[in-house]
């Protein structure tokens, strides 16, 4: 038998290093060539890295978060599979020790120290010494499934006596402090609300590190400039339950499509928005292309899949392709051209909404553009007060190249796109 080395693959051109955010494996798992060992992200994508060989994983190097270079060593695994054996580092101290633990926590001593303690708590009435916390940093012993019972129950452990061995806490003791007096009659401030202690602390890491620090950037160097404009969105409204009345097959239409069929209508007008901006090298770099962003929320955080070419295609076309790179995203499987590319990025909140939002820029772009929800409200038309359905678009521009004038203009070009729909189909 041997130990190779599994190294981490080059997932990407020009990538030096990825970021380990799952595995796959542990210490002594047994595996066959192809399975999946771990998951390592890009700035561009997530990438899964099967194994090499069947064997016996003896070592893994990296925890989750870790950033590890290209080529370094991603586990070793004892296989009958020839290469330069190499040995493993620290393989003893990889593996658990249970028993180790439990043995730890049950002394065998601490029967002696119990005895005095139970036979002075017997003397003691019915009203549970749990009435009185422990003192602040006083250790609580019991074991994870009272503690998950307790903490379900909104239980504070520390108001709990033990009578278990070393005070530790028993379901039974938990069933007495659920029946006492102070439970059934609330907290002594009468709430009848138990007090919840104690943080979390999660990690930031895969894609949610990888929001934090584009937002972080794109907060920190680009001035933002935000327009907000109430848009009459009725006529839309009323050709878009047309076109899905009549829709047959196609998929059904959204905002999404039509709105960006306006933006590729705007933009014509004002190529200025359709732009990166490369300011290390102080170059803007305007785009005949429209690739619109679709701001997607997926569960592992927000991703941005690109519609490409939304200058050439019609709204059901659209629609599909929303669709298609949107539920992409949420499963997983977008590849890294529907991940990149955009030159300007629309956001939405869907059903969800907000009266306005402020959104930030999505590096390299100049522009972004943010949809609120829809609502029915009143607009004075001269001589009375009319249902409409109203929405706010809440567009951001990098002030560094885009001045608040142009900004309006392009926001009042959208809205008047929105506004009578029709325009949105003429030739520029």
């Amino acid at each position: 038998m041997n130990i190779l080395a599994i190294k981490l693959p080059d997932v990407g051109e020009g990538i030096t290093q990825a970021e380990l955010v799952e595995w796959n494996v542990k210490v002594g798992d047994f595996v066959r060539e192809d399975d999946i060992i771990a998951a390592v992200m890009t700035d561009k994508a997530t990438v899964e890295i099967p194994c090499l060989y069947d064997g016996t994983i003896v070592q893994t190097n990296g925890e989750i978060g870790d950033s590890l270079a290209i080529g370094s060593d991603l586990v070793l695994i004892e296989t009958e599979a020839e290469g330069a054996s190499v040995e493993p580092d620290e393989v003893e101290q990889s593996a658990p020790e249970p028993a180790i633990v439990e043995e730890v926590k049950t002394p065998a001593p601490a029967a002696e120290k119990v005895m005095p303690v139970v036979e002075k708590q017997a003397s003691i009435p019915s009203t549970p010494a749990s009435a009185v916390p422990r003192a602040e940093g006083a250790p609580v012993l019991a074991s994870p499934a009272v503690r998950a019972r307790a903490r379900n129950s909104g239980i504070d452990l520390r108001l709990v006596h033990g009578t278990g061995p070393a005070g530790r806490i028993t379901d039974a003791d938990l069933d007495q402090y659920a029946q006492s007096p102070s439970q059934q009659n609330g907290s002594a401030n009468g709430s009848g609300r138990a007090k919840r202690e104690g943080t979390e602390e999660i990690k930031v890491i895969g894609m949610r590190r990888k929001i934090a620090e584009r937002m972080s950037k794109a907060n920190a160097n680009v001035p933002h400039i935000t327009v907000v404009e109430e848009v009459d969105v009725t006529a839309l409204e009323d050709l878009r339950a047309k076109l899905n009345s009549e829709r047959g097959d196609k998929p059904k239409l959204t905002i999404l499509p039509i709105l960006s069929a306006a933006l590729s209508r705007a933009v014509y007008d004002h190529p200025e928005m359709n732009a990166h901006y490369d300011d290390e090298n102080g170059v803007v770099i305007r785009h005949a292309p429209v690739h619109i962003g679709i701001a997607t929320m997926t569960d592992a955080g927000l991703m941005v899949p690109v519609l490409r070419h939304a200058e050439a295609k019609g709204l059901f076309e659209a629609a599909q392709d929303i669709q298609d790179i949107a539920d992409a995203a949420r499963t997983g499987s977008a590849n890294r051209e529907q991940l990149s590319g955009s030159t300007i990025t629309i956001s939405s909140l869907g059903p969800l909404g907000a009266i306005v939002t402020t959104p930030i820029i999505n590096l390299p772009e100049v522009a972004i553009v943010g949809v609120n929800k829809i609502a029915i409200r009143p607009v004075w038309e001269g001589d009375q007060f009319v249902p409409r359905k109203m929405m706010n678009i809440s567009a951001s521009f990098d002030h560094r190249i885009i001045d608040g004038w142009d900004a309006a203009v392009f926001v009042q070009k959208i809205k008047s796109l929105l506004e009578t729909p029709a325009l949105i189909f003429v030739e520029a």
